[in-house]
């Protein structure tokens, strides 16, 4: 099993910035892919951003495409959101995701996911 913790979330005024991270722990060695998606009130579950614990690919969804990064410190068995020049619109839970599928399989079967995290708030004010 893995488990996977986030931590980061917060307040923050539109344009302004924050990092969420996200450690996971159990059998982490079999950990392929991971990635941050995020629900909004009354919206579906969207992915936000992807990344490979291998070869470090990553994938965006495009409304974040220039403003969020994700990395990846495997030997912290963390991964980590940075989110930049923040909008209102980005108001969510965000959740962290791992599976055992690589990365291609995994967009391959549209990012569906078998772990999760229990989520972190992100709030921005306008």
């Amino acid at each position: 099993q893995v488990q996977l913790v986030e931590s980061g979330g917060g307040l923050v005024q539109a344009g302004g910035s924050l990092r969420l991270s996200c450690a996971a722990s159990g059998r982490t060695f079999s950990i392929y892919v991971m990635g941050w998606f995020r629900q909004a009130p009354g919206k579906e579950r969207e992915l936000v951003a992807a990344v490979s614990r291998s070869s470090g690919s990553t994938y965006y969804a495009d409304s974040v495409k220039g403003r969020f990064t994700i990395s990846k410190d495997n030997a912290k068995n963390t991964v980590y959101l940075q989110m930049n020049s923040l909008k209102p619109e980005d108001t969510a839970v965000y959740y962290c995701a791992a599976d055992l599928k690589s990365f291609s399989q995994a967009m391959r079967a549209q990012w569906s996911m078998n772990y999760w995290g229990k989520g972190t708030l992100v709030t921005v004010s306008s």
